[in-house]
């Protein structure tokens, strides 16, 4: 077995129990699982502005890796992304960002990602398509678990995992591939978002007790 699918059988493997995590969470009546703290990253946008990952504390996020000359499955990716965008409604940018970051920085420079971005009608002001240097972006890769390589043909050959983080900063949900729902993603954006919620409710509720 070679590196690479050594590499993708333990991604699978991974997949696989935090499955069983989250459903035996959800059947206890849990809200989603903590996997660990979101690996931090600061990269470029597609508007040449350096974008942290900490600068977005306060939003659910969705991370995705792309590659804006990818012909077959990352258009399709980010079309899904794309659709969960428009569903969102007003919540979109305010209250949940997309983050999209490259696997090919030698020839992803932010005006391709920007021109990238503007055909599949993303919302800047929720959306950042990210580069940076070779180094800086095979480390984030490799610390949220993508592996990609350069195929002889020139293409770019990775994994798909699509990461949710918490307003904390908290890594709680991860989907392998691109064949999962939207249903599914929005039901979970959408719990991560009740949880703030819930939270201000249950300081409110601390608050006025004490007033009374």
């Amino acid at each position: 077995m070679n590196e690479w699918l050594q590499r993708s059988f333990g991604i699978l493997t991974m997949m696989v129990l935090w499955s069983l995590t989250l459903a035996v969470a959800l059947a206890a009546g849990e809200s989603l699982p903590k996997i660990k703290p979101a690996p931090e990253f600061t990269l470029t946008k597609q508007d040449g502005k350096r974008l942290a990952l900490k600068d977005l504390r306060g939003k659910v996020l969705a991370i995705t890796f792309i590659f804006a000359s990818c012909a077959d499955t990352c258009p399709l990716l980010t079309a899904k992304m794309a659709g969960i965008q428009n569903r969102l409604g007003s919540d979109f940018g305010q209250k949940v960002f997309f983050v999209s970051i490259t696997v090919d920085p030698e020839r992803d420079t932010p005006e391709v990602l920007k021109r990238y971005s503007e055909v599949h009608k993303a919302n800047p002001s929720g959306w950042a398509f990210l580069t940076g240097t070779p180094a800086e972006l095979r480390d984030v890769a490799k610390r949220y678990g993508i592996y990609y390589k350069k195929t002889p043909r020139g293409d770019v050959d990775h994994t798909f995992l699509t990461s949710l983080v918490d307003q904390k900063g908290v890594l709680r949900v991860q989907y392998m591939g691109v064949q999962f729902k939207p249903e599914e993603m929005l039901r979970d954006l959408r719990s991560l978002m009740k949880e703030r919620e819930n939270i201000r409710n249950s300081k409110s509720e601390i608050r006025n007790k004490f007033k009374t």
